[in-house]
C-alpha cells in the first residue's frame, strides 16, 4: 500500500490546483496531462522552496526499471548559474529568464548485491519518467517549465563540467521552470494513424 501514497498524494494535489471536485480525480488527472505544454517565458517571481520540494516528490515517485531509482537532481535557483549556462547552452536560452532550473541526473552504473558494478542500461528511461512527473506537476501547480535536452556528447560535456557532476552520473535534461508569461495553446497530438493494434 505504502508504494501507492506518493502517487495518490499527486492526484489529490492536481485535483486541488486545478479545482476538481474531488468526486472525479481520474478527469483532474487526465485534463493535467491533456492541457500541459511547454513554457518558455516566465515571470521574475520565484518559485518557493514549498513548490521546489513538491516538483522533486512528484519526480521521485516515478517508476524505475526494478526500483533502483538511479536519478539524481541539481536544483538551479541563482540567478549567475542560470545565465551561466544559458550563455552556454544554445537550446536553453530560457534560463537567462527562469527563475529555477532542476537538472535532471541519473547514476549510469549500479552497484549489485554482490559487489559487481554494472552499466544501468535504462538510466535514460527512468530518469525520463522522473522528468515526466516533474513537468505534470509544474503544470498542476500553476507553474510552467520546458524540456531541454542534455544527454548528447556536447550539452552533457557543458553541463558537468558547468556544474562540477563526476563519477558516472550524466545529465539527461534541463528543466526551466517559473510562473509563466505565457499562455500557449497546448497542441492536439492525437493520430489514430499512429495506433497499431496486435501486430504492425
Amino acid at each position: 500500500m505504502k508504494r501507492f501514497l506518493p502517487a495518490f498524494a499527486l492526484l489529490l494535489m492536481i485535483t486541488a490546483c486545478n479545482n476538481t471536485p474531488a468526486a472525479d480525480p481520474a478527469k483532474a488527472v487526465l485534463d493535467n496531462i491533456a492541457t500541459r505544454t511547454s513554457i518558455r517565458a516566465f515571470t521574475d517571481e520565484p518559485v518557493s522552496d514549498a513548490d521546489i520540494e513538491t516538483l522533486l516528490r512528484a519526480a521521485m515517485a516515478a517508476p524505475s526499471a526494478m526500483n533502483r531509482q538511479p536519478w539524481e537532481f541539481i536544483v538551479l535557483s541563482d540567478r549567475d548559474s542560470l545565465n551561466a549556462l544559458a550563455g552556454k547552452l544554445r537550446h536553453a536560452r530560457m534560463l537567462e529568464q527562469a527563475p529555477l532550473a532542476i537538472v535532471v541526473c541519473a547514476e549510469t552504473m549500479l552497484t549489485l548485491r554482490d559487489g559487481t558494478v554494472v552499466e544501468n542500461m535504462f538510466w535514460e528511461h527512468d530518469a525520463s519518467a522522473a522528468t515526466e512527473n516533474l513537468l505534470l506537476a509544474a503544470h498542476a501547480i500553476g507553474l510552467g517549465a520546458v524540456w531541454t535536452a542534455a544527454s548528447d556528447p556536447e550539452r552533457s560535456a557543458i553541463i558537468k563540467e558547468a556544474l562540477g557532476i563526476t563519477g558516472t552520473v550524466m545529465p539527461l535534461c534541463v528543466v526551466p521552470i517559473g510562473h509563466p508569461a505565457e499562455n500557449p495553446e497546448p497542441k492536439d497530438k492525437w493520430k489514430l494513424e499512429k495506433i497499431h493494434y496486435n501486430c504492425w
